[in-house]
């Protein structure tokens, strides 16, 4: 990549950014690559049990999904004072941060918990109106809800260190977590060594498994081996007031902005799901297909938040602004080279699985509506979840989301499909279209720098409630 004139007078080492970027961005690409596997397991292996247990298990995984967009949005919110923190060297503060963070986890994943356990029949309701899909779904429901709080503890401290670039550990953690997972899901799900076969049921006893072992070492790593940032007790019991208003600040509308963004993926579902079984399993190894295709450029946008939020926190604003420019070009290639990917694995996909003949051609026409959509949210992603809020940015991405997924994708989706009646393949490519619509409007935020502040504060008091 040219180096211009103004980038030169910098004094930019671009071959230490690019290693620090790849050293960044190869173990977070493999953690994205490993939870796409969990997923993965499941759909291959549900796959070959029958398409009413992939819809149940697919469509019962939406609520976990949902969850974790309440999850991903607190530790991003907290990425963006943590990064700035790490860069100006204030440890205490960032354990402040961690204990907050946690603490709301918690809370997220209780209320999810109860709900997955009292009403997980009007929960799959939302998604589906087959009885054979709902009975399927509330199988893996009753079961994989007791991992929910453990995801919520490890996810947030995982994140958290991942923003003071302590990454390696949640790859070690989840690669473990993955292969535990497949091992377990063979035992459960076809009753292997004598046990019965359990299908879905097998599936969500796998997952359990893996995320009690997550719990473990991830204890163990924050008991013995880290020692520089720690989850203390009084930090998660007791909150500083003003440094609390400043999480809230920033983590809020993340918050939202995930969950609205995952309400609207999880809408999509919804509308596929009444048009038939085919429709929710094709879409179920499509959205698989997409996941794996943009683990990197999903790795490449966090890089970009705890680097860029790491710069600003140590006051180089013009080296922020270069190193921007970097990312953005670097996610477009991430996203051809995605979009590639899925192109080449349409038909060994088609093939692999045991779908229905009408499930299959929707899952050729899905694939090549994921093979430009994936181009669209790498660039989409490295600059919401990325450059914008690596500077405190974090309204605008809720106020895009809502506006071009639920004003124009969904919108007009939904009416395509009960309105009009219109095919499958039809209201899937209203469906994906937001990203594409997103394009120019980020690029126009970008141009301002409106993203580019430093949100720390000069001094943090001791816990006061």
């Amino acid at each position: 990549m040219t180096v211009t004139k103004k980038e030169r007078n910098l004094g930019i080492d671009w071959g230490t950014f690019y290693k620090t970027v790849i050293g960044l961005v190869v173990p977070m690409a493999l953690q994205n690559l490993i939870n796409v596997g969990v997923t993965a397991a499941d759909v291959v292996m549900l796959g070959a049990v029958g398409e009413t247990a992939l819809s149940g298990a697919s469509l019962a995984g939406q609520v976990q999904y949902i969850m974790t967009l309440f999850l991903f949005g607190l530790t991003s919110g907290a990425t963006v004072l943590t990064a700035q923190y790490w860069g100006k060297g204030d440890r205490d503060t960032i354990e402040k941060i961690l204990g907050m963070t946690v603490k709301a986890a918690v809370a997220v994943t209780a209320l999810f918990t109860v709900a997955a356990l009292m009403i997980p029949q009007y929960l799959m309701m939302i998604f589906t109106s087959d009885p054979a899909v709902i009975a399927e779904g509330i199988k893996y429901l009753r079961i994989v809800a007791f991992t929910y709080l453990m995801i919520g503890v490890t996810q947030a401290y995982l994140y958290v260190m991942r923003s003071v670039e302590r990454v390696v550990v949640a790859t070690v953690v989840y690669l473990c977590s993955l292969i535990c997972n497949i091992i377990m899901n063979s035992i459960f799900i076809f009753g292997l060594f004598g046990l019965p076969a359990m299908g879905v049921s097998g599936a969500a006893l796998g997952t359990l498994c893996a995320r009690i072992l997550e719990v473990i070492l991830t204890a163990g790593y924050a008991r013995i081996f880290n020692k520089e940032i720690k989850l203390r007790p009084k930090y998660i019991l007791h909150t500083d007031r003003r440094l609390f208003r400043d999480f809230m600040m920033y983590a809020l509308p993340v918050v939202a902005n995930e969950v609205m963004w995952g309400l609207g993926t999880a809408a999509n579902t919804a509308v596929l799901g009444h048009l038939g079984s085919a429709a929710v399993a094709a879409n179920s190894v499509a959205q698989v297909a997409r996941q794996l295709a943009t683990v990197v450029s999903f790795g490449l946008s966090s890089a970009a938040a705890i680097y860029l939020g790491k710069t600003i926190g140590e006051k180089k604003l013009e080296h922020a602004r270069a190193y921007a420019k970097r990312f953005i070009l670097l996610s477009i290639v991430m996203g051809v080279l995605g979009g590639l990917v899925i192109l080449a694995a349409s038909a060994p996909a088609a093939a692999a699985l045991s779908l229905t003949d009408t499930a299959k051609g929707y899952l050729r026409i899905m694939f090549f509506v994921m093979s430009y959509f994936v181009v669209g949210q790498a660039f989409n992603t490295t600059m919401v979840v990325g450059i914008f809020r690596s500077g405190g940015d974090t309204r605008f991405g809720l106020i895009l989301d809502v506006s071009t997924m639920w004003g124009c994708s969904i919108l007009f989706g939904f009416i395509a499909a009960f309105v009009f009646k219109l095919s499958v393949p039809i209201v899937y490519v209203i469906l994906m279209s937001d990203e594409i619509i997103k394009i120019p409007i980020t690029l126009w935020r970008y141009r301002s720098y409106k993203w580019l502040r430093d949100v720390t504060r000069s001094e943090v008091r001791e816990p006061d409630f």
